[in-house]
This record gives structure tokens, sequence and C-alpha cells, in this order.
């Protein structure tokens, strides 16, 4: 599955052979890059996952490669492994946007656990923007005066202010809500409100 693969970034061959291995052996989806070169070239073809990088490389570091992420729209979960005392290089990276590292030498079941929660907050992310995106392609169906509707009632006001607001009838906004609501595909105002936050509609 695309959304479990684990792509390794290592100039250590020996480093990635053990990773691979071990992330094999728990049933993972492995995928190995001898640098963050050679991991960028690749991205267009990659469909999501986790990324677990070493964070001194020669030429690109995992550093490098976190700030090279930020400014692409694949938002991949970084794990980054650092050496015994590269606390300072840990921060900076969390400070680029990883969201976890390990220290070397590190225990297997702390690594898998590192890895299954990157991926499982991958999965989660992606689901979030998969709704979103339906969401969004919803509102596009809504007329002007539907969307005018639809934020009188996020807002909280009855019928009648919204009539009053845009000039129009109590009766005809009631016709414009039903519409709201088909469109949206809203059972409920609870529901349309659920909706508007995941839109971000509360953000403007």
């Amino acid at each position: 599955m695309p959304g479990k693969t684990v792509h390794v970034v290592d100039d250590d061959a020996a480093m990635r052979d053990s990773l691979r291995f071990l992330l094999k052996s728990a049933k993972l989806d492995v995928r190995t890059y001898e640098s963050a070169d050679a991991f960028l070239r690749a991205l267009p073809e990659i469909k999501g996952g986790c990324v677990l990088t070493d964070v001194r490389m020669p030429g690109l570091s995992g550093i490098d490669l976190l700030h090279r992420l930020k400014k692409t729209p694949i938002d991949l979960p970084v794990i980054v492994m650092t050496g015994h005392g590269d606390v300072t290089l840990a921060v900076e990276a969390m400070k680029e946007g990883a969201i976890d590292f390990l220290e070397k030498p590190f225990d297997d079941e702390v690594l898998l656990k590192a890895t299954r929660s990157a991926l499982d907050r991958y999965e989660k992310d992606a689901k979030k923007g998969a709704e979103k995106a339906e969401i969004l392609s919803r509102l596009a169906l809504l007329s002007q005066r539907e969307r005018q509707v639809l934020e009188g009632l996020i807002a909280g006001q009855p019928n009648k202010v919204i009539a009053a607001d845009h000039q129009i009838s109590p009766r005809t906004v009631e016709i414009y809500r039903a519409h709201v609501m088909s469109k949206m595909q809203a059972d409920s105002l609870s529901e349309l409100v659920r909706m508007a936050l995941v839109a971000g509609l509360f953000e403007k």
C-alpha cells in the first residue's frame, strides 16, 4: 500500500540494509535511497508514507532535505536519525518540520513504534485532505445566493435575519436552505457547521 511505505534515506549501505530488513520483518513496505538527492529525484513518483532519514549525509543533509520538502505539495511525516550527541541538529530538524528524531544506536522497537506512528499520521492527514477536497467541491456547486444563506446559517442567524440582510423573504431563505443542505449532502445544521470547519470557512 502506498500509504504504508517507509522511505529510508541514508548514505550508509549497511544501515539501509539493516533498516530494510527490520521494517520488512514488521510487514512494512520499504524503499531505500543512498542520498537526499536520490530521494528528491524519486519524489514525483512517491504516493505517500513516511520518511526515515539520517541527519548527517554527504551533499544534502537531512536538514536540507526537510527544507526542500517544505517547498513541495507532498506532505510526508519525517523522522530523522541522529548520532549520539547531535541534539542540536535534532532540534533544528524538528524546527524544519520533522515529527520525531531517534538517536543512534536505537532500539528496534522504538524505531518501529515511531515509524508506525508516522504512517498513522500520514493516513489521518491524507483522509482529512480528501474530505476537505470533497467538501470544497460541494461548496463550488452553490450559487452566490446559496453561499450567502450558508454563511448566515453557520453564523447562527435565524432565517428572518438572513432574509432581512439580503432583502428576500424568509420563505425564499427556506428554499435556499433546502438547496444548500441538498448540495452539501448535509443531514443537519450541525453537520453543515462541521463541514464549514473542515473547509476553513470560519478562518476567513
